[in-house]
């Protein structure tokens, strides 16, 4: 199945890479890698991750406090939000309309 990236999901990505990795050298290369796992599973099982609002499912990362904000679309997944934990929620809920 086709992952499609919202916009400020991609900018939400990119922008935490480029945070760890000046925090830590290499530890960008590593939040990308546990994204690129979650996206993988996320697709293997699309339905296996919580609701967490309307039809927007939730993954959890196992390493750093983040989430993926997804729906499941009839020919791909949508990536709404890559969200840090401790931070404003429900911020992204105006990219998801249904």
């Amino acid at each position: 199945m086709d992952v499609i990236f919202n916009e400020l999901a991609l900018k939400e990505f990119n922008d935490a890479v480029s945070y760890y990795e000046l925090e830590v050298s290499g530890l960008g290369g590593n939040f990308r890698k546990e994204i690129r796992k979650a996206i993988k599973r996320i697709t293997e099982y699309p339905r296996a991750w919580s609701i967490e609002k309307r039809d927007v499912r939730r993954h959890l990362l196992h390493k750093f406090p983040y989430k993926i904000l997804y729906s499941i679309e009839s020919d791909h997944i949508y990536i709404i939000a890559i969200a840090h934990l401790h931070r404003k929620p429900d911020y992204w809920v105006d990219r998801f309309k249904t």
